[in-house]
């Protein structure tokens, strides 16, 4: 019988037994920024709340979220909800069975990626020009 003890137990192992791919980044950075997503829809909920009750506790909310650790925060929320939108479209369309040979996947994660930068780039422009952009 072979000795089983030295193959490989998991694609968890990425660096150490096996390369990074683009395949394999962009899939765990999905479930990563899927999790962010649902920690954030939490944070969500406080900052309705919050301007919902009104009076201190809206300018809590509001201190909070001007703030620079609060813009970093909505920054890396906002690119993480741009980046898993533009990956499901794509997941959706390998469920629809478009994309799957090889140079076409490398093409479409680019893609999301850059449509990743710009569109959170530009969403921040115009929020941060009080939507007059």
């Amino acid at each position: 019988m072979a000795n089983l003890d030295k193959r490989p137990l998991s694609p968890f192992m990425l660096g150490q037994t096996y390369r990074f791919q683009i395949t394999s980044v962009m899939s765990l950075l999905h479930r990563m920024t899927g999790v962010v997503l649902a920690i954030a829809a939490f944070g969500f909920s406080w900052w309705i709340m919050s301007i919902a009750l009104g009076g201190s506790y809206a300018e809590g909310a509001a201190a909070v979220t001007s703030s620079l650790p609060g813009r970093i925060v909505l920054f890396l929320v906002s690119l993480a909800l741009m980046y898993h939108l533009f990956n499901g479209i794509r997941h959706l369309a390998w469920a629809a069975g478009f994309g799957f040979r090889i140079p076409q996947v490398y093409a479409s994660g680019y893609t999301v990626l850059a449509l990743t930068v710009v569109s959170t780039l530009i969403l921040w422009f115009v929020a941060m020009s009080g939507g007059a952009a």
